[in-house]
């Protein structure tokens, strides 16, 4: 029996889609996260029950964290995007999480921007909060080594191609990370929006981009980008055709970054067929019922669909682009990755 309500939708279910490409499928995957940073800074004496943890948010990770603040006793105060729907705002408001919003933005950028300064303000007004730092602290990787132990005991032996979308690192990372240390052979293929800061691919750009969660237009320092073998870029075009496929196939309902990574998992999978390649669905399909689901009979076939591989970011096209090696990317990381990895190996 489950102690808490975090604790039963923590932990993901494995679903096979078809044959060498699996599906790991999350409720709400920052709930992993959430609950092993919290855990991991109370066992560490960092923070005590009854303090105030704090962070920006666009919506999943507000949610994840308000339920292990309720979870462990702790507040929870939210600087949240305009993104953040009546349905979350109600069930942070009964979880005891305060939530304020900041003026409409429609540019990513400046959103983000605007929710990190005022996370500053607070932090300078109650020096007593602690600022959670989804964005920059290895802690983040921490609960995700229960979920790799989970896939390696449950997938069978032989080589493994980790897929999803990269984010702010820690759920890959961290699964290619604990995968690695058990000593299986793991190639990890991350994937991102294009307008994405974090592997280069600034100066591209896609005006129908709703699959911010996997990407971003400022820096993120928790993302190692030496763990990852390939990287694809997916236009919202097409992450929406791998949504709606992924449910009509295997009756998977979940959003576009679990569409995108539907897509790239068949053309890994068809690229190396001797590797079973597992792909992350971070959450439900039910916030884009209207932007992916509605009109879903027009959505182009994914059998058709294919990326351009390029060499180079510079080279990068709309809507499907991959590179083979990352330039730059591999071998040494900075400074900041490196000050970040004592987190994951706690």
């Amino acid at each position: 029996m489950h102690r808490h309500y975090a604790e039963a939708i923590a932990d993901p279910d494995l679903i096979q889609v078809e044959r060498g490409v699996v599906c790991l499928r999350f409720e709400i995957m920052k709930v992993r996260s959430a609950l092993g940073a919290v855990r991991h800074l109370l066992d560490a004496g960092l923070v005590r029950r009854g303090d105030t943890l704090v962070d920006s948010s666009s919506g999943i990770y507000a949610h994840a964290l308000a339920l292990a603040c309720h979870r462990y006793g702790m507040r929870c105060h939210i600087v949240g995007s305009t993104t953040v729907d009546r349905t979350l705002r109600l069930q942070l408001e009964i979880l005891g999480a305060t939530l304020e919003q900041v003026s409409p933005s429609a540019d990513l950028k400046l959103d983000q921007n605007l929710r990190v300064q005022r996370v500053g303000e607070l932090l300078l007004e109650h020096p007593d909060y602690h600022w959670m730092r989804q964005y920059h602290d290895g802690v983040h990787y921490i609960g995700y080594r229960s979920v790799a132990e989970t896939v390696g005991q449950e997938l069978p032996a032989g080589p493994l191609t980790v897929v999803g979308g990269v984010g702010t690192g820690a759920s890959t990372g961290a699964l290619a990370t604990y995968l690695r240390q058990s000593g299986r052979d793991v190639q990890l293929v991350g994937i991102q929006p294009f307008g994405s800061v974090t592997f280069g691919a600034e100066h591209t750009s896609d005006p129908d981009m709703i699959i911010a969660g996997i990407g971003s237009s400022i820096e993120f320092r928790n993302v190692r980008r030496d763990l990852y073998d390939r990287m694809h870029w997916m236009a919202f075009t097409y992450a929406r055709a791998g949504a709606v496929a992924l449910l009509r196939d295997s009756g998977v309902f979940a959003g576009l970054s679990a569409g995108a990574a539907y897509l790239v998992a068949r053309h890994e999978r068809y690229r190396d067929p001797d590797r079973t390649v597992v792909f992350l669905s971070p959450d439900t399909g039910h916030r884009y019922v209207d932007a992916a689901f509605d009109g879903h009979e027009h959505v182009p076939a994914v059998d058709s669909l294919a990326p351009r591989t390029v060499e180079r970011v510079e080279d990068l096209v709309l809507p499907w682009s991959a590179t083979a090696v990352l330039p730059g990317s591999r071998g040494a990381a900075s400074r900041d990755e490196r000050s970040e990895r004592a987190g994951a190996r706690s």
